[in-house]
């Protein structure tokens, strides 16, 4: 009888554990730290971190419940970068996710053991971050955008919609690292190859952007090729209006610009890569290891076109343009 007594005892006292084990597993809060270049009220639908966030609610995560975003941005400033990213590791996040090169870069540099995704990266094995795509290694992994393929197909496009097109002026941060390499190079390649001249339109500096239009001007552009870096993104508007302003036939990498009243953009779909990158931080949360998750790449691309902005241009679009577009702005 005691024997059995005992026995009882015992398994309750086991499930009792097991029981307390699975509800202290439910209760733990994970922190999610993100690191940004520009502001989070760049682009549209509240930035970057709120559509991430959108995403981790469809697998699970609340945040305030069993989710907490630490969120830092640079406003631009890309010498911030390096003491925010020592700011969320000091936090002890559970996984720090970095946007663009800049801060991919500076969140990698600040550690070598907490799992890092990053987001809006060009070409991660260029500028250092992973081994290879297939194999990331060490502590980072993500979604890289391919700004440099895109790059030339953005010309390409330029050039079906307006056949006769001969100088295009391209718009590009050069402090971005290796964008010099992955954005200016490659179109160039891309340029020749469509018989187009190109004009190089730098600028680090938002106060710049009007005297590098003047400047496209006075190299007689006639078309604008907007590059993806986080300046831009965070000066859209801005672009477009100077662009419309100077008569400039223009493609842009996202479709924010489009409804700022850009002509035109062409890049991968907005909510994928958000996505992607909920779906890793969920597999890390639940223990995979970022070496083991290959760099994914985007599989969905929009071309968007804003009817509006063409009509004032007096530019018609050619049908072969506009029945490949995914959004028409009318």
């Amino acid at each position: 009888m005691n024997k059995k007594i005992f026995c009882l005892a015992l398994c309750a006292l086991l499930l009792a554990l097991r029981f307390s084990a699975e509800a202290q597993q439910q209760a733990k809060v994970f922190k999610i730290g993100f690191l940004s270049p520009p502001s989070d009220s760049s682009g549209s639908r509240g930035g970057a971190r709120q559509a991430i966030r959108r995403e981790l609610e469809t697998l699970g995560y609340v945040e305030g419940k069993n989710i907490l975003l630490e969120a830092r941005y640079a406003d631009n400033k890309p010498d911030r970068l390096p003491n925010l990213a020592d700011e969320l590791v000091r936090l002890k996040v559970d996984v720090l996710v970095a946007s663009t090169t800049p801060g991919a870069l500076a969140a990698k540099n600040s550690t070598r053991t907490l799992p890092i995704v990053f987001l809006n990266v060009s070409d991660p094995v260029e500028v250092g971050l992973v081994d290879s795509l297939a194999r990331p290694g060490g502590n980072i992994t993500g979604v890289t955008n391919i700004a440099s393929v895109l790059a030339g197909k953005r010309l390409e496009l330029l050039k079906e919609t307006v056949p006769k097109l001969f100088r295009v002026a391209l718009l590009w941060d050069p402090e971005v690292p290796g964008s010099k390499q992955l954005q200016w190079q490659e179109s160039q390649l891309a340029g020749r190859e469509l018989g187009l001249e190109l004009y190089s339109m730098e600028v680090s500096n938002a106060d710049k952007y009007d005297d590098a239009f003047k400047g496209a001007l006075k190299a007689r552009s006639t078309a604008l090729a907007v590059t993806l870096n986080p300046l831009a993104v965070s000066n859209q508007k801005l672009i477009a209006e100077l662009a419309a302003k100077n008569r400039l036939l223009a493609i842009y990498p996202g479709q924010d610009f489009v409804h700022s009243g850009g002509l035109m953009s062409y890049g991968p779909d907005r909510a994928e890569p958000y996505r992607r990158v909920a779906v890793y931080v969920d597999k890390i949360l639940k223990g995979a290891k970022p070496a083991d998750l290959p760099v994914e790449q985007p599989t969905k691309f929009e071309l968007v076109i804003n009817l509006k902005t063409a009509k004032a241009l007096g530019l018609t679009i050619p049908p072969i343009v506009l029945t490949r577009a995914t959004r028409v702005v009318k």
